[in-house]
């Protein structure tokens, strides 16, 4: 029986290196795969840079490597746009607004290709005299775009877990993308709520010149420009928590919470024609994964026997973090589902049911 064949564009990382090398091959399904990889790429956590923060992921064995000038978000934008692949990774604000604004074209799929807590991305000035989240009230906070991941995710936790609404602050924003054909939603359009001020950067500024400036006080993404992860290379901003991996520690006990960055979308005539195909397709990307998690433990198990790490530390690391599927993510899912509509990034809060395939509603 001929195997249906199926392209797929995905990030490297221990995950994802099974299906890329083909150790694991989803049933009845021949995938041809492309790496999505450039600079901050949502790459930039413990993760997948180490504590040295060292890259250790490059492009995975015999892969073709994708890139598209602009970075991710441009790639996103064309995935959107011309469906280059079947199913794709995708970031979290784009399928959630895309579907929700009525690109039928797409469902999203319940593989999430990397996590991070977005707490390191929320910068301030050293002497703006923010010292916590309630500092932000009144202050004047850039963002690459109003919808951009990092944007959403720390205006909701700001909102529902420090009492800082949206409407305290005033955003400016780098860009909002108009460069698309009449009735095109890979850039859908979105109106954020009346109370809540967004302005536009002016030309040749951005937001790190506007925050060395003082023009700003702080900035809720990490801009390109000012380096990633737990340093920061512009001398007048620092971030907003001193201990950011401390207070990432705190925001997971407190809330459960691990943010998904990356999720992936699939092709809505896939799902219809083939829908044992996406069942096929997440299964074997869910066996990836605890094959990773299998090969992490085995290299734990040397710090284990040798006392470098505690032996009530195994327990906690056999729990595993970065499953796929809806009811192990439902939290979180519903979770960026609320703050896309809180935000007025949808014009209704959505259920899962309208965003993933039925036949994965339930893995």
């Amino acid at each position: 029986m001929k195997k249906l064949q199926l392209s797929i564009g995905v990030v490297s990382n221990p995950r994802t290196w099974p299906i890329l090398n083909g150790t694991i091959e989803p049933e009845g399904i021949d995938l041809v795969a492309t790496v999505f990889r450039e600079p901050h790429f949502g790459m930039e956590t413990l993760p997948n840079m180490g504590v040295a923060g060292e890259e250790i992921y490059k492009y995975g064995p015999g892969s073709v490597v994708h890139r598209v000038s602009g970075g991710p978000g441009q790639l996103f934008a064309r995935q959107l746009m011309y469906g280059d692949f079947d199913v794709s990774e995708m970031s979290m604000t784009r399928t959630i607004m895309s579907i929700a604004q009525g690109d039928d074209r797409w469902m999203a799929f319940p593989v999430f290709m990397s996590r991070r807590f977005f707490h390191m991305d929320i910068l301030v000035r050293k002497d703006s005299g923010i010292e916590r989240p309630e500092d932000l009230k009144g202050k004047q906070v850039g963002v690459a775009t109003y919808q951009s991941v990092p944007a959403v995710w720390n205006r909701g936790m700001f909102q529902h877990d420090y009492g800082v609404h949206p409407k305290d602050m005033t955003f400016w924003r780098e860009r909002e993308p108009d460069h698309r054909p009449a009735g095109f939603v890979a850039f859908p359009r979105f109106t954020p709520p009346p109370d809540v001020k967004v302005n536009d950067i002016p030309p040749g500024k951005s937001v790190v010149s506007m925050l060395k400036l003082g023009e700003l006080q702080a900035a809720l993404e990490s801009p390109g420009d000012a380096g990633h992860g737990p340093g920061i290379d512009v001398p007048e901003i620092r971030q907003l928590f001193p201990n950011v991996y401390a207070e990432c520690v705190r925001y997971y006990e407190r809330t459960g919470l691990y943010p998904i960055n990356h999720g992936a979308v699939i092709k809505r005539e896939i799902v219809e024609k083939h829908p044992w195909a996406v069942l096929n397709l997440f299964k074997a990307f869910q066996q990836a994964a605890e094959l990773a998690d299998k090969q992490r433990m085995a290299y734990v198990g040397y710090h284990l026997e040798t006392g470098l790490l505690p032996p009530e530390a195994d327990k906690a690391l056999q729990r595993p973090l970065a499953r796929h599927g809806i009811q192990f993510n439902k939290k979180v899912l519903e979770t960026w589902l609320q703050y896309s509509y809180e935000q007025g990034l949808t014009p209704r809060l959505m259920k899962l049911e309208e965003v993933y395939p039925a036949s994965v509603l339930e893995t």
